[in-house]
């Protein structure tokens, strides 16, 4: 069972800047995402990266102002975020599954199965 453990929550004030790591160890595949959970809204996904090619998705709401990447010696994954925004405050997930690149960029949240234990993101304005 591949796990992915998460870093790099915390509170920061609006348009400040965090980077969540994901770290992983046995885990192959191609696909990794990050999701976002706030209190009383569904899982969304945020951006996801396909690394056969490097091609990455990004939801509306975080196009350009977050970038996903992936270091494949380390085995982590990253989210950049700056100009953070109140609205951004969530828990956020990190998963990854082998999907395909096209699935993979459409972050279906239930094709995806690892999954970190999250972590919080508090924007306040």
């Amino acid at each position: 069972q591949e796990q992915l453990v998460e870093s790099g929550g915390g509170s920061v004030q609006a348009g400040g800047s965090l980077t969540l790591s994901c770290g992983h160890s046995d885990y192959t595949g191609r696909c990794m995402a990050w999701f976002r959970q706030a209190p009383g809204k569904d899982r969304e996904g945020v951006a996801a990266i396909y690394m056969g090619d490097s091609s990455t998705y990004y939801d509306d709401s975080v196009q350009g102002r977050f970038t996903i990447s992936h270091d494949n010696t380390n085995n982590t994954a990253f989210l950049q975020m700056t100009s953070l925004k109140p609205e951004d405050t969530a828990m956020y997930y990190c998963a990854a599954s082998r999907l395909s690149r096209s699935l993979c960029l459409s972050v279906p949240a239930g094709d995806f199965i690892f999954w970190g234990q999250g972590t919080q993101v508090t924007v306040s304005s």
